[in-house]
């Protein structure tokens, strides 16, 4: 009897132990992506003082120039050498097209609006992935998930107030940004599967470096050594913070990790308001708060979705 409760303690503290481990991985995953978003909120910062005196282009070219070395010395130690090869090259350049679209846009918001109403507007990007699998890709959207596309496209129309005499065109620049960034996502799929996410890490970077430089020098501005700090500050915050979010995702599950990344609204309203004296108006906070939540809903129901297929593939293998 003895030996017997002795094994059931042993296999209770090993599950035990077991469940404290993976509360653990999730916890320091929670806390990754809130660094992380917190990064890529000093990226916007920086962005938008660069974008006052240099062209989004000459920008960019230099955020992804100086990143590269680090996304390569991220790939080697994450991946090893096997990370450094491409299968489909023609893929990453594609996805390099979009991401130097969405970056060249957001970084004209930027320079144009305040930082937490561009990046409020930004938040639209997983209604857009709904609505391209849908429509383009024959995924099953059910109608609940509908409603949520629709709901967080309101919030947008309260948000920018089209019509208002404070209506600017300059605001639809971010829900551009959100269709590209959209775009990039789903574009992942013609990635090769046999390649990790160090591998898109650092191929969107060397992408971006690569497509900017064919614009740049028709907008070059010389950079004086003073504001080398800067470029410098952007391109090591925004691979920081893409690297941090990177982890988080493989270390806990996405239904916890993605909402996170909406504290950025936060960081980009202090911003805004420590640096540039920039306090957004009421009907922003409530659309960014319908797109918010349209946004959580929509992670949601796709974690309980695939839950669900787990399960019935579970169910049919012991069947």
């Amino acid at each position: 009897m003895a030996p017997t409760r002795a094994v059931l303690l042993k296999v209770r503290a090993t599950i035990q132990g077991g469940r404290e481990v993976r509360q653990s991985k999730v916890s320091i995953g929670m806390l990754m992506m809130c660094v992380g978003v917190a990064c890529l909120s000093v990226n916007d910062a920086f962005a938008k003082h660069l974008t006052s005196d240099y062209s989004p282009f000459q920008v960019l070219f230099l955020r992804n120039l100086i990143a590269l070395p680090f996304a390569i010395v991220i790939a080697l130690f994450s991946g090893g050498t096997g990370a450094l090869r491409s299968y489909r090259p023609a893929a990453h350049l594609v996805r390099g097209v979009v991401w130097v679209g969405a970056a060249f846009m957001f970084f004209s918001s930027l320079k144009q609006m305040p930082i937490a109403e561009a990046t409020a507007l930004v938040f639209v990007a997983p209604l857009f992935i709904t609505a391209i699998s849908a429509m383009f890709l024959g995924e099953h959207v059910g109608w609940k998930r509908w409603l949520a596309v629709l709901a967080g496209f309101l919030g947008v129309v309260i948000a920018i107030r089209p019509g208002a005499a404070s209506f600017q065109l300059v605001s639809l620049l971010p829900i551009g940004t959100a269709l590209f960034y959209a775009l990039l996502m789903v574009s992942a799929r013609w990635v090769d599967e046999r390649e990790s996410v160090w591998t898109l890490l650092l191929y969107l970077t060397g992408a971006g470096a690569l497509l900017s430089a064919f614009i740049a020098p028709f907008v070059w501005h010389p950079v004086p050594l003073s504001d080398l700090w800067r470029f410098v500050a952007i391109a090591f915050f925004g691979t920081v913070g893409m690297t941090l979010i990177t982890q988080a995702f493989r270390m806990a599950p996405a239904v916890v990790i993605a909402p996170l990344d909406y504290t950025a609204l936060i960081w980009a309203t202090l911003a805004g308001w420590l640096v540039w004296n920039e306090i957004p108006e009421m009907p922003v906070f409530a659309g960014a708060a319908i797109i918010i939540g349209s946004g959580i809903f929509t992670v949601w129901r796709e974690h309980n979705r695939e839950r669900q297929f787990a399960q019935a593939a579970h169910a049919n293998t012991a069947a």
